[in-house]
């Protein structure tokens, strides 16, 4: 790696120390249909955003769900404190485009329609709300 790279490398790893956040790679579902679960819980409070999930009808909730447990795990590591005690916040969620699986399915006269299956990348990151108000 040459030396530029490696600066910069270094000031992203620092900066990320102090973001929490989870990340889901490689989700078996479609872009948009994942983007429908993370617009209801963008910006939520967290417990709420669980509860929203957890009664939620959609399939992608079930994945959103585990990856706002994980990114909440996160955060009580990196700060050695107990999410219950703190006023934390859905700060922002990123839904994007994986690789896709093109397969073919058959159809009349000798043809063959194209099926995209489609998967995701999602970034989920929390934050307190004190943390966000002493910066305004």
């Amino acid at each position: 790696m040459g030396a530029r790279k490696k600066i910069t490398a270094d000031a992203k790893k620092e900066a990320n120390k102090s973001l929490y956040f989870a990340k889901l790679n490689g989700v078996p579902t479609s872009p948009r249909k994942m983007r429908l679960v993370a617009d209801m819980i963008r910006g939520m409070e967290v417990n709420r955003a669980l509860g929203v999930l957890k009664f939620s009808t959609k399939e992608a909730s079930i994945r959103m769900e585990k990856l706002l447990k994980s990114a909440i795990a996160n955060w009580e590591t990196k700060t050695e404190q107990k999410a219950e005690n703190a006023n934390l916040y859905v700060s922002a969620v990123y839904v994007d485009s994986a690789t896709q699986l093109k397969r073919l399915r058959t159809a009349p006269q000798g043809r063959g329609y194209r099926i995209r299956k489609r998967s995701n990348h999602v970034t989920l990151f929390v934050d307190t709300k004190i943390t966000n108000d002493n910066q305004n």
